[in-house]
């Protein structure tokens, strides 16, 4: 636990300080002229660093940030509105999850009382605080809500064991979940790096990945209760491991990662499964560096950020391309197809292909 709250710390100066990219840092396609791909940025009028990406459709979109900013736009990011919780003032809001321009959830990480979830179900005009943690051993990175609003939210271990609460109800309430079985963490924690350590499939399937000494993918196919850890061939290591995960359907998945202090180095940063998670394969041709977000664009077209730059796979992770240099912290694909990215500065942009 020790190892994650000092990992975290040096994250958070080494993202917003050591490896910060100019203000006009361009962003289109830069590495791979024959590339369709690139990213319009929307200007927010905030300088907050967006890490919690949540994308409803080409209109709707949440953001969250650094210091307790939550923004939305209803009108495909023409303009954003401030509808930060007051209570989250000076928090890390490193998730926000979103169902509609109303309905939002944002999750605080931070050891102890520093973990909060908020609910809104009025656009932010109000917020309630409808999680605080209690525990001081615990550390929540991430949360994830499957289509029937039953969600999970990830802690780090807790006396060698992941930790959960549940919500059966979007977010309005949450209980401590208690695994009937899960596997003993082998030197593994958590990056609450963008929200999505922690993903949902079909029915009450979710899946979980783990950094450290041994970067893992956990599976349950009943919202908690019983768990299975597979390892990865992702690159290990103090400050290593998987960042980010998706899957498209009970099948197809891709997990980036690799190291935010090698934050240039491509070695074992993404794999695939075609398994559900069960087995996983390194990309042939890797990301070009350090990856926080990734998301499917399609069953075959995947989009992956840092902050050395965007990727782009149209075969499900097997091999990227580089399309884009300027810095992104999250991505999130609605299901209509449009692709919302978040940032440094303040950064949100929507995939144009």
């Amino acid at each position: 636990m020790i190892t994650r709250r000092l990992a975290a710390a040096s994250c958070a100066a080494l993202l917003t300080v050591g490896l910060a990219l100019p203000a006009n840092a361009r962003s289109e396609s830069t590495a791979d002229p024959a590339s369709t791909f690139g990213w319009n940025v929307l200007p927010t009028g905030s300088t907050d660093q967006f890490r919690g990406m949540a994308a409803v459709n080409g209109l709707v979109a949440w953001v969250s940030g650094e210091h307790g900013t939550v923004l939305r736009t209803t009108n495909g990011g023409t303009n954003w509105r401030d509808v930060s919780p007051p209570q989250a003032q000076g928090l890390a809001l490193r998730d926000i999850e979103a169902w509609s321009g109303q309905e939002a959830v944002a999750l605080s990480i931070g050891p102890g009382k520093q973990s909060n979830i908020f609910a809104t179900n009025d656009g932010g005009v109000t917020w309630k605080r409808t999680f605080q943690n209690r525990n001081r051993s615990a550390f929540y990175d991430c949360m994830a809500f499957s289509d029937d609003g039953t969600g999970l939210a990830l802690s780090d271990p807790v006396n060698g064991h992941f930790r959960f609460v549940i919500s059966r109800n979007f977010g309005r309430s949450w209980t401590l979940r208690i695994p009937k079985s899960i596997p003993k963490a082998l030197g593994e924690f958590a990056f609450a790096a963008s929200g999505t350590c922690l993903v949902s499939g079909p029915g009450h399937t979710f899946w979980a990945a783990s950094g450290g000494e041994h970067p893992r993918v956990y599976t349950t196919y009943n919202a908690g209760l019983t768990w299975t850890a597979r390892p990865t061939p992702i690159r290990a290591g103090a400050s290593a491991g998987i960042y980010s995960i998706a899957f498209h359907g009970p099948s197809r998945g891709v997990a980036v990662g690799g190291d935010y202090a090698d934050p240039d180095n491509r070695d074992a940063a993404a794999a695939t499964s075609v398994d559900g998670g069960r087995t996983w394969r390194l990309s042939g041709r890797q990301v070009h560096g350090y990856r926080s977000g990734v998301d499917f664009v399609t069953g075959k077209i995947v989009v992956a950020v840092g902050p050395t730059g965007s990727d782009v796979s149209r075969d499900g992770g097997v091999s990227w391309t580089s399309f884009d240099d300027a810095w992104y912290d999250g991505v999130h694909c609605a299901d209509d197809g449009t692709c919302w990215a978040s940032g440094t500065d303040g950064r949100v942009a929507v995939l144009l292909h």
